[in-house]
């Protein structure tokens, strides 16, 4: 590939997509700028240049990522629309994007994983390869470590997932505050996550069966992990503070466009 075109690795829908937009603009074009989809969010990761897999149609970059005929560059080039990260390893993800239904793009880079915390509960959103909201007693690391395990009869080759914010919930699920949790049918996040905990032994619980509609990224804890047998990648997400200092319109943007 020339150094005009890009690889991306789209999470929801999972796919992959080459292109000739640098990572603000693909991220704006995806998120409104096609007639052919309806206004949303956009997570994606661009990959290192040099990725080669036998498992996608590499060769079509050469050929199909071109100028349009008018010049333009060109927006998309699906690649896959299945089992794309499975083929992805985690030492081909560059950074994380972030992209608001009304364009505006956030990246995260990758960093050191948060250290170990002694929390009763943890509330996690998974992204790809499937999309379930999952209660657990796993710290984050742990919790990926055991999704990907080949050793449990269910798990998956890699996985991308972030922890939500639950406040008291985390450690008094049926009493606790919900406060500014803006989280679809508390009433069933508590109730799944109280069952959790008096189980003692079951490590996880599916609270949401899929995502639901877009995410509200201010319930985002502390950032977005990719898990695989034996590794981990940590994309650490900026604090209130940082983004309102930093990447005020982006964060603006989220808080009004999802759900306050």
């Amino acid at each position: 590939m020339n150094e005009e075109t890009h690889l991306y690795l789209v999470l929801i829908p999972e796919s992959l997509v080459g292109s000739q937009l640098g990572p603000e603009a693909f991220g704006t074009y995806l998120a409104i700028g096609s007639t052919s989809r309806s206004r949303g969010q956009a997570i994606y990761f661009e990959l290192d240049p040099g990725f080669r897999s036998d498992a996608f149609p590499m060769s079509l970059m050469e050929e199909r990522c071109v100028p349009e005929a008018d010049g333009r560059p060109k927006n998309s080039l699906y690649l896959s629309a299945y089992r794309v990260l499975e083929h992805v390893p985690i030492s081909a993800l560059g950074d994380l994007y972030l992209a608001t239904d009304d364009g505006r793009v956030l990246r995260l880079g990758r960093g050191s994983a948060p250290p170990h915390e002694e929390r009763l509960l943890h509330l996690y959103q998974e992204f790809c390869p499937v999309t379930p909201g999952v209660a657990s007693t796993l710290d984050a690391h742990d919790f990926g470590s055991f999704i990907t395990s080949p050793e449990n009869p269910v798990h998956f080759p890699r996985l991308v997932y972030s922890e939500l914010i639950l406040r008291e919930l985390a450690t008094d699920p049926l009493g606790g505050t919900v406060g500014e949790l803006p989280y679809r049918n508390l009433g069933h996040l508590r109730e799944g996550l109280g069952q959790l905990l008096a189980d003692g032994e079951k490590k996880n619980k599916i609270i949401y069966r899929r995502m639901h509609e877009e995410l509200c990224f201010r319930t985002i804890r502390n950032g977005f992990f990719v898990a695989e047998p034996g590794g981990h990648a940590y994309y650490p997400m900026p604090t209130g503070e940082q983004l309102e200092t930093h990447h005020h319109g982006w964060w603006k943007s989220a808080q009004t466009l999802q759900g306050g």
